[in-house]
């Protein structure tokens, strides 16, 4: 009893779900697949954060150098899946220095003495050498899933150790990699008791393929579902493989000549017929097609005509990527135009990702895609010619990828082209709420367009922009915006190094890189503010600055 006879008041007893063991709440976070879910729950309180930590299966690193890879090991010690991203996008136009970063090296070390039960291992954009795939291939006994998109310095030799060494192997996807061929038989080195693929895809190899070693392997593997094949598969070759294969559901091919005899094509038309089968080749226009496509990757080749039958013929498409069959042909041979993208966003409902290289288009045609296909969420439209205008009406393309940005509330990723001022950007920042990431190209007109996007796109974590007249100000007015985006690319700009400075004194959290010519390449401390710079790269990092910059990358 307390004086004037008050009672002190009983201890706050803790809620019973405190009592659980950790086991049970890392059960329970099992059946939190999604990353954004499991970080929310994991931020209420620690023993949901240990728990988060100890029971995460997949890990994915948007940064190479966003974490070292030794703390991601030991912060999540039960990794079975993870994925890696190294060099920024616009690595795949030629934009990123050569021996800029990026080397997989010290993740496999990492991934080989902390997560002996590794399943799956992707990188994107990486360095990876013939040792990185040795030591998969001899680290993880129940290794199954290899993907490398866009990666180099590796050759058939790494590939010829994982084929041999990972005997549970269900996936093995190599996507527009630079690989070296050394006249090494690869595929012969899968055991003949080998069955588990489910995946192949090998179309960015270049070099012959021995057609009867990938028939025997087809055969023996009966649940293979995928397989993309380069262009030494010759087409005569192509029926017989799906005649061995008939359960693929999704195939690749390469380039084929239209001088074949009919009889071909008509062997073709029937290996084509099963329901389900989605693919990739360079003349469709050629086929009868009544295809289930759901994924559609093909050259300009196929042209308006091509397209066509593809509205016609596959409603079920969900995502279409149509690639320049030759970028630097300026008389434009190709008659591939507004009116095929116009004619498959009007025949197919669930089409919601497009990647579409032309060299011309109209605000018309895109108002009519925009309204066709309000449901898309991955747009990107790269017009060849830069600042290339509306050609009936020769006005800015403003209006048409407005009406794109407005129709689309679910559009997450944006790539633009042609001529554009800043009357779009300010469309853009105002009414693309849920833009993840934006991809901007010779465009704009002054700083107003970088502040727009910057003081708007509330979700927007990748900026990338080149050959834009976007300078220091909105850079700086906006430096806040970047502690919640993972990076900003801006390469041929107005930026100068003294920007670049105060950036990196306002925002310490943030690594920002600056990189001019290789040739003249000199230390930050003997440039003056003024000094406009090459390259800007800014991204989040608890790792502090990196230790492997070549020396035209300085960090400021």
């Amino acid at each position: 009893m307390g004086r004037g006879g008050s009672r002190a008041a009983p201890a706050a007893a803790m809620p019973p779900w405190h009592a659980l063991p950790d086991e049970v709440w890392e059960h329970a976070f099992s059946f939190l697949p999604a990353a954004s879910d499991r970080g929310a729950a994991a931020g209420a309180c620690r023993s949901w954060l240990r728990a988060e930590r100890r029971s995460r299966r997949r890990l994915s690193v948007a940064n190479c150098y966003a974490a070292s890879p030794q703390d991601a090991v030991e912060r999540f010690p039960a990794v079975r899946a993870a994925e890696v991203k190294g060099k920024p996008h616009f690595a795949d136009f030629g934009l990123v220095p050569p021996a800029w970063g990026a080397a997989a090296a010290p993740w496999v070390a990492a991934a080989a003495d902390g997560w002996p039960l590794l399943e799956e291992l992707s990188f994107k954009r990486m360095v990876v050498t013939d040792e990185c795939l040795e030591m998969i291939a001899a680290s993880f006994r129940n290794f199954q899933v290899l993907r490398l998109v866009s990666c180099e310095g590796f050759s058939t030799a790494g590939l010829a150790a994982i084929a041999a060494g990972c005997r549970n192997l269900r996936e093995l996807d190599l996507q527009e990699n630079e690989i070296e061929d050394c006249s090494i038989h690869w595929l012969s080195l899968f055991p003949e008791s080998f069955t588990s693929l489910v995946t192949l895809n090998f179309s960015c190899l270049e070099g012959d393929v021995n057609i009867n070693v990938l028939e025997r392997l087809v055969t023996r593997c009966r649940n293979l579902k995928t397989l993309k094949l380069n262009n030494s598969i010759p087409l005569d070759k192509l029926a017989s493989l799906l005649h061995k294969a008939p359960q693929i559901v999704e195939l690749g091919t390469g380039r084929f000549s239209a001088d074949y005899h009919p009889n071909l094509f008509e062997k073709l038309e029937a290996a084509f017929a099963g329901d389900g089968l989605a693919v990739s080749v360079s003349h469709l226009h050629k086929f009868h097609l009544n295809i289930e496509t759901v994924n559609f990757q093909v050259m300009d080749l196929i042209e308006d005509h091509g397209l066509a039958v593809v509205a016609s013929s596959c409603n079920k498409l969900q995502e279409l990527r149509v690639f320049p069959s030759d970028p630097f042909d300026a008389a434009g041979q190709v008659s591939l135009t507004e009116r095929g993208l116009v004619d498959v966003s009007a025949s197919c409902p669930m089409l919601e990702s497009v990647l579409y290289f032309c060299r011309r288009m109209t605000n018309e045609a895109l108002i009519a895609i925009a309204k066709n296909r309000p449901n898309f969420t991955c747009f990107r439209l790269c017009i060849i010619e830069p600042h290339t205008p509306d050609y009936i009406t020769h006005q800015p393309l403003d209006a048409g990828f407005s009406a794109i940005v407005e129709s689309c509330k679910g559009l997450t990723r944006l790539s633009v082209s042609g001529l554009l001022t800043d009357h779009v950007f300010k469309s853009i920042g105002a009414h693309a709420d849920r833009l993840e990431m934006l991809s901007i190209a010779f465009a704009g007109n002054s700083d107003l367009g970088l502040h727009y996007i910057l003081s708007g796109c509330k979700s927007l974590k990748k900026l990338e922009i080149r050959d834009c007249p976007f300078g220091d100000k909105p850079l700086l007015a906006n430096a806040a915006k970047l502690e919640t985006m993972r990076s900003l690319w801006m390469s041929s700009c107005s930026l100068t190094l003294g920007a670049c400075r105060q950036l990196a004194r306002k925002m310490p959290r943030l690594s920002v890189e600056v990189m001019n010519d290789p040739e003249r390449a000199c230390p930050l401390d003997s440039l003056a503010d003024e000094t406009l710079i090459d390259k800007l790269y800014v991204y989040r990092t608890i790792a502090g600055p990196r230790s492997d910059t070549p020396a035209c990358v300085q960090i400021v």
